[in-house]
């Protein structure tokens, strides 16, 4: 035990490494199994090209970015005491890991899908032990890289500005530490936010343009091998829910665990690790976490046709949540010391910390509950677009507006109980750690989450390949599904983000300073209004490059199928790379207007308005994007359950409705409009809100209230007025 104790800040790595021999074994297993007959592989092998020239060509646009913003920060951080330039480096290391992490993701599920086909023509049970397998492989990796990478710097950076400086872990050396540290989550935020928008854009493009030509007007199937656009389709499945999803989680990831340590360092700890223990409990619970993901994926599957595929996933799940839960309690009571600690005037023990990782982990399971129940077919919200899809394409929308938008009350409601119990159990360091919390079995999440996109390209590979009807039947199980989990993840996701970000404010209201935030002001109010429009402009770019490059698709489509004879008749082959091209173009062209909005946007505001302004702004975008982001997810989610339930034949009024209806019709056009929302904006708002609030805490020393040779000097008039409380005056002037 004394040796767990002097030397536990550097065995944390050692459960990433856990996570990547795991991951390899896993993914050693996935490559061995059959991958079908030659028309498959060569299917298979488009989608792979595909997914990998997106991947190459999107980073080669990131590489300059990387570079630009690498020498801005590195000449940053020699212009205050408490920065660094050595945050460029951290910064490039975030970069590259996220980056790697969508890697990693995107090569398993061009390998996954058809193996999945090929085991569908087995079982259900074998076709959901392949898909699952692969999804696995991507969530052990970007756990074990997260926790690897933030791990392994702050063993270096705690050695570099504490330790050998003689420094105190509570004062300005360890906050140097941690704020180099942050460069590391801004790399992967940054990266996560551009994977994110460009693979959402380039997804949904193909798809709108699969969906109205092929379905609604040549009557095809989705993933007919007729349809010029379906290749595309199959690769944005990858580029958008794998390679995007892989990135985005592992920020979220590393951004919850930064914004823990921050506040970590403010607590006086009289602990036996030096007075690191709240620092270090963070990065243990994710460690825990991940290998105990490890054990609840082992329980995922099934033995008959029959079983419910969603029950197997749900059971895995509970196990890593409970065995997590079981084990952090004891971790809590190890690393904590029995002497009360203390966070900006709130005092609590280390049994409040573990209430407050109880919350965390009771939050976010019942936000994945809620969604489930929101976005599954069979359920009331699905079950009323599906009704009101009967009177036609007007009301299937309206149906869908409003399922998505009172589908934000419970979340909401949770959410603030959630914020309110841990803040009342260990104040601002109790809502951080219930995040690192929530985010513990982010491995398993991320598992149940990737294997939907894998079992996606599973049935167009089917589809493609004319495989038999029972085959289609089987993936298309897994396909809805992954529908439901996909939209549980974003959110987990978002849900996640609305505590990470409140842990970011306030680690930046600390290093900016500033100890209040008072809307009052006319400054604050405005630049509050303001944060709370930047979710809308960001999704209206976000939703109009889905349709301009949808646009473009359906021109194309359509001119094959004029231009091109024999398409129809299988005797000429589409010219599914000039598809692929425009999805690539537009994604990559698109995907820089909303990035530069999160980047931006904090430094006009912080450098121009000073620090609390900023803190309105965060304040704003925070709330807005929240709510932006379940109301998306859950409004596209639900109306692609709603086409998918039209599929599979749903009765209304006694009658079987199937595909090729005018009802379904109309649900295809729900749909149509919900694909951005589900997958382009709604999961980047979970990316936006928590990139900008690291921005923000990576400028606090440059804007820092008493560092007046950088923060802007306020105008004179600021000065002389004095918002004052309505009671009193509204305005009053001093002489």
């Amino acid at each position: 035990m004394e040796f767990l104790n002097k030397n536990l800040v550097f065995l944390i790595p050692l459960f990433g490494v856990v996570g990547i021999l795991f991951m390899a074994a896993k993914s050693a297993w996935v490559t061995k199994q059959a991958s079908g007959d030659a028309k498959m592989t060569e299917l298979a092998g488009y989608i792979a090209d595909g997914a990998m020239a997106f991947l190459r060509a999107e980073w080669r646009i990131l590489a300059y970015f990387v570079a630009i913003t690498m020498i801005l920060l590195a000449y940053s951080g020699t212009t205050v005491e408490t920065s660094s330039p050595v945050i460029a480096i951290s910064f490039v290391i975030g970069a590259l890991f996220s980056a790697f992490a969508g890697y990693l993701g995107m090569r398993i599920a061009t390998k996954a899908n058809v193996r999945t086909t090929e085991a569908a023509k087995t079982s259900l049970a074998q076709a959901l032990k392949v898909s699952f397998t692969g999804g696995t492989v991507m969530g052990l990796g970007v756990a074990g890289l997260a926790i690897i990478g933030l791990g392994s710097l702050f063993i270096v950076f705690y050695q570099m500005y504490v330790v050998k400086t003689g420094g105190n872990v509570n004062g300005k050396d360890m906050e140097k530490a941690l704020e180099v540290l942050a460069g590391f989550s801004l790399g992967a935020e940054s990266i996560a936010l551009f994977a994110r928008v460009g693979g959402g854009i380039y997804t949904k493009a193909a798809d709108v343009g699969a969906d109205l030509v092929g379905k609604v007007e040549a009557g095809i199937p989705e993933d007919d091998v007729r349809n010029p656009a379906t290749i595309a389709d199959n690769v944005g499945d990858n580029v958008g829910d794998v390679a995007g999803m892989g990135a985005d989680l592992f920020g979220s990831y590393v951004a919850t665990m930064l914004a823990t340590m921050v506040l970590g360092r403010e607590i006086v700890s009289e602990d036996q690790f030096g007075g690191i223990a709240p620092i270090l409990l963070p990065m243990l619970i994710a460690g825990l976490g991940l290998v105990f993901s490890i054990v609840g994926a082992s329980f995922v599957g099934i033995k008959k046709e029959t079983n419910s595929v969603q029950n197997a996933l749900n059971l895995g799940n509970w196990i890593s949540i409970i065995l997590t839960a079981i084990a952090t309690f004891f971790a809590v009571r190890w690393l904590l010391p029995d002497t009360t600690m203390s966070i900006r005037g709130v005092n609590f023990t280390k049994t409040d910390v573990f209430l407050s990782i109880a919350v965390g982990l009771v939050v976010g399971t019942l936000m994945s509950i809620i969604t489930e129940y929101y976005t599954a077919m069979g359920k009331r919200p699905v079950m009323s677009i599906i009704k009101q899809s009967s009177t036609g394409h007007a009301t299937n929308i309206i149906a869908g507006l409003a399922v998505g938008m009172e589908s934000t009350v419970l979340p909401i409601l949770v959410l603030a109980a959630g914020i309110y119990g841990s803040f009342h159990f260990a104040g601002l360091y109790g809502v951080a750690i219930a995040a690192a919390g929530m985010m513990s079995t982010t491995a398993m999440q991320l598992a149940i989450d990737a294997f939907g996109p894998i079992a996606d390209n599973a049935g167009g590979i089917a589809e493609m390949s004319q495989l038999p009807e029972e085959v289609r039947h089987r993936t298309d199980i897994l396909d809805a599904v992954g529908n439901t989990t996909a939209a549980t993840g974003k959110g987990f996701a978002i849900a996640s983000a609305a505590l990470t970000s409140l842990a970011l404010f306030a680690a930046f209201v600390g290093v900016a300073g500033i100890d209040h935030i008072d809307i009052y002001k006319a400054d604050v109010l405005s630049g509050l209004f303001v944060g709370g429009m930047i979710p809308f402009i960001f999704s209206a770019l976000c939703i109009s490059a889905v349709g301009r490059a949808a646009m473009a698709m359906v021109q194309e489509v359509r001119r094959q199928f004029r231009e091109i004879p024999g398409i129809m008749e299988y005797k000429a082959k589409p010219e599914y790379e000039k598809c692929v091209a425009i999805s690539t173009q537009a994604s990559l062209r698109e995907m820089v207007a909303p990035g530069l909005i999160a980047l931006i946007t904090p430094l006009i505001v912080g450098f121009t308005f000073g620090p609390e302004v900023l803190g309105g702004l965060l304040a704003g975008v925070t709330v807005s994007g929240v709510l932006m982001g379940i109301f998306q997810s859950n409004a596209g989610g639900a109306w692609d359950n709603a086409k998918k339930s039209f599929e599979k034949g749903v009765e209304i009024n006694g009658e079987i409705y199937y595909k090729k209806s005018e009802l379904h019709k109309a649900s295809v056009t729900g749909d149509t409009v919900g694909d951005p929302f589900k997958d382009t904006s709604g999961p980047s708002m979970n990316i936006l809100i928590k990139l900008m609030s690291i921005v923000s805490l990576i400028i606090a020393p440059h804007i820092h209230v008493e560092n007046n040779g950088i923060t802007k000097i306020k105008p004179q008039i600021n000065k002389e007025i004095k918002i004052m409380p309505v009671k009193t005056a509204l305005v009053k002037i001093k002489p």
